[in-house]
């Protein structure tokens, strides 16, 4: 058996009741977008991740009802929530705007934690203070995107940022008590199992929580110009359920999983095709994990 420190038992420790996501849109943007480093973002970013975020409503609180409606049925009317931002990159914006979004959140009693995605090219002294003092009213996690550490892919995919800039982010928001949560995807072009779990492996010395997401190629991304080109082809699931085999049981105990894989908007995926039934992929993982 594998050993596995999941997300779902950590947040029942953690806020001593089973707790619920808000995939929440702040409105940002990302200097991979903008005209700052580019225009066309990563190369396999459709919408900055926010297929399934809620989108944009007159105020976020607004935004925030409408997200719980999502899960109203399983949660129940006493659910507790994490505010997660997922959608481009929620530091990327002067001070004021980071306070005016996050702050009203520490007077909402059914949240209970906020999680905020951004780039580590994108959190300046000042705003890791922002954070320190925003988690000393609410919990914070911060969900860095790495992808990997290698370099040659890391050009490959336009991420824009050193292994080093991922580095100096992650050691100063562990050191202001900020919990990490490393993003790193399996399945990157030419890209060995060695080369993967190496990249877990060092997302694990920086960071106390881990997302291991399934490349996806979807539709509309220079990703998928060079799928159609026939430049790399994707896992099978079961080519991808070994490897997340291996790859948990390299992650440290005391480092939480935060994800085993993730599904793309099947309004815009073009492959794997597999990774659209999410019940089955979920399944045949824990079979092979347990």
């Amino acid at each position: 058996m594998s050993s596995y420190h999941g997300v779902n038992e950590y947040f029942k420790k953690r806020f001593g009741c089973k707790v619920y996501k808000l995939a929440l849109d702040g409105g940002f943007t990302c200097p991979n977008r903008d005209g700052t480093m580019g225009t066309r973002g990563c190369i396999f970013c459709l919408d900055g991740s926010g297929a399934f975020a809620e989108g944009v409503c007159p105020t976020l609180d607004e935004q925030i009802e409408k997200a719980k409606l999502r899960v109203a049925r399983k949660a129940g009317k006493d659910a507790k929530y994490i505010a997660y931002f997922q959608s481009y990159t929620n530091t990327y914006a002067p001070l004021e705007r980071l306070k005016a979004v996050y702050t009203p959140l520490t007077q909402r009693d059914d949240i209970v934690a906020i999680s905020i995605g951004t780039r580590p090219d994108c959190l300046p002294d000042e705003v890791i203070e922002f954070l320190k003092e925003l988690n000393g009213k609410k919990t914070v996690f911060v969900e860095l995107g790495l992808q990997t550490i290698h370099p040659e892919t890391a050009r490959y995919i336009r991420r824009g940022y050193d292994v080093e800039a991922y580095n100096d982010a992650a050691r100063r928001l562990s050191a202001a008590g900020i919990e990490v949560v490393t993003h790193v995807i399996l399945g990157l072009p030419k890209e060995s199992t060695e080369m993967m779990l190496e990249t877990v492996a060092h997302a694990c010395k920086y960071g106390k929580g881990i997302k291991l997401q399934l490349l996806h190629v979807l539709e509309g991304t220079d990703l998928a110009e060079d799928y159609r080109k026939g430049k790399f082809s994707v896992m099978s699931l079961e080519e991808y359920s070994a490897l997340i085999k291996a790859c948990v049981e390299s992650i440290p105990s005391d480092v939480v999983i935060h994800r085993l894989t993730g599904d793309g908007d099947k309004k815009h995926l073009i492959a794997p095709l597999w990774s659209a039934d999410k019940k089955r992929v979920i399944n045949t993982i824990y079979k092979n994990l347990f």
